[in-house]
């Protein structure tokens, strides 16, 4: 499996096609949540058709917005999926120009406005994280917090205890074994790393 991106910022890509406009918008996304309003937020009430696909891992939806079925929407999400990004939101607006461009030409309209939009944005690798847990101390939490974000790797949720604080934090395998091995280092063996 390829290493997956997602943008580092929203992007812009416009091109006409016999007469008929396309703008095509993408932004990096956390949840659906986001992408209905990006959807939302950058949708062109005066176009013909607002045509959107979203990917978020394994989840993905994708809209024609009115046009014939598999045309836009689903052209939209392969782009997506060439370009090897996710946690991305593509929506390509098509304002009609009068001149009938069939299925086949819809599918790479849209589909080409995407992959063209999607291809000039910034990107950034995305890391795939396992999540663990662990305990430390109220006097090491800050050295174990810097030490994770020296790897790239997030505190996902802390409880404090009478004894220390309970740490889940999710963390790229490659830095498994050296983070385990610092944290050892730091408390004398008594901080251990544990799957979730």
């Amino acid at each position: 499996m390829s290493n997956l991106s997602t943008l580092l910022a929203p992007a812009e890509a416009r091109q006409e096609i016999k007469k008929s406009r396309f703008v095509a918008h993408a932004g990096p996304v956390g949840d659906e949540a986001e992408a209905k309003a990006f959807i939302l937020a950058h949708s062109d009430a005066t176009a013909g058709h607002n045509c959107w696909s979203w990917r978020l891992g394994q989840n993905y939806r994708f809209n024609d917005d009115g046009e014939p079925g598999g045309t836009a929407g689903r052209p939209i999400l392969a782009a997506i999926e060439a370009q090897d990004c996710d946690q991305v939101v593509v929506l390509v607006i098509r304002w009609y120009g009068g001149i009938q461009l069939g299925t086949g030409g819809l599918a790479r309209a849209y589909g080409g406005g995407a992959n063209k939009c999607l291809q000039q944005a910034p990107k950034r690798l995305l890391v795939q994280r396992s999540e663990y847990r662990c305990s430390c101390s109220f006097s090491e939490l800050a050295l174990v917090k810097l030490r994770l974000a020296e790897i790239d790797g997030l505190v996902l949720d802390e409880q404090f205890t009478a004894n220390g604080v309970d740490l889940q934090i999710a963390v790229g395998e490659a830095f498994i074994s050296a983070l385990q091995q610092q944290l050892a280092d730091l408390s004398r063996g008594r901080i251990l790393l544990q799957a979730c």
